[in-house]
């Protein structure tokens, strides 16, 4: 019997707070705070099939790796509740239902498909040869905005480009930062990261020079489209959550590194993706 709960841990399902609303956001700029349900409905089914898959891939990828990390001792596939087997037949029917969503869409989404896809399928093995691996993972969750954008409008603008580059700087530099913790561990198993490259010192002021690039490129978006007032809020609340996420955890103090810690990131995809909404009625 399949075993669902299992499943959804498997592939986290309640991190789509990272992604999806900015794919939301991304259908609400195209469509100048107006999207259609239609769209909506089919862009939250596209990335969230599709973020599963990418899940479950990576999962299956580094199982050699969680089943010796403790910390990983939760996950479905580490502790035997999900087989290999069962993991392939997921990411199948996921790739499936997110190739069905995709064309509800604007014609254009199914010819960048594969080009979207491609950073979902590098990303779990780029720890195996690049300290950069936390980019290729923000590029991967940049492509929520990306099919929102285009899902809506057709179009690659340069606003939006400005947007994916926010969100692969603001998830590849948390990344960094969370991923720090795992240095020994990572060193011991061969695998990289910045914080192996770089030291943990390092790996944070990087992250930090990252996240401050990501809220220019917010601002930027909401000058480029003329936003209102009530936008540029939105991207200070966003800014504040990420000064404080440094200032609660360094290199060499990681107890404040909880799932909570991990959850409460997603208050600069929510507070951004409301604040835009909003900006074109009040």
């Amino acid at each position: 019997m399949i075993d669902i709960k299992a499943h959804i841990n498997n592939v986290a399902l309640h991190h789509t707070i990272f992604d999806l609303p900015f794919a939301f956001m991304g259908a609400v700029l195209a469509a100048g705070g107006q999207p259609t349900f239609h769209d909506l409905l089919w862009i939250a089914l596209a990335i969230t099939t599709g973020r599963a898959a990418a899940m479950a891939l990576d999962n299956l990828a580094d199982l050699k790796y969680d089943s010796q990390q403790p910390r990983m001792s939760y996950r479905a596939m580490v502790s035997g509740r999900i087989t290999k087997r069962e993991a392939k037949i997921f990411i199948v029917i996921c790739l499936v239902l997110m190739v069905l969503s995709v064309m509800q869409l604007q014609p254009i989404c199914l010819y960048l498909l594969p080009l979207a896809a491609l950073p979902f399928l590098i990303y779990p093995f780029t720890k195996r040869f690049t300290g950069w691996c936390h980019l290729f993972l923000g590029v991967a969750i940049a492509m929520a905005p990306a099919g929102g954008w285009v899902g809506v409008s057709g179009e690659i603008t340069t606003p939006m480009v400005l947007l994916c580059i926010a969100v692969a700087l603001w998830i590849g530099a948390f990344d960094a930062m969370y991923g720090a913790q795992d240095k020994e561990f990572d060193k011991s198993q061969g695998l990289h990261s910045l914080a192996v490259s770089y030291g943990a010192e390092n790996a944070f002021k990087l992250s930090a020079a990252m996240h401050v690039i990501c809220i220019a490129c917010f601002f930027a978006v909401g000058v480029m489209m003329s936003l209102g007032q009530l936008y540029f809020i939105g991207v200070g609340i966003a800014a504040g959550t990420l000064i404080y996420q440094h200032r609660i955890v360094s290199p060499t103090d990681f107890s404040q590194v909880t799932q909570r810690y991990f959850m409460r990131n997603g208050i600069v995809s929510v507070a951004i993706f409301v604040c835009t909404w909003l900006s074109f009625y009040l």
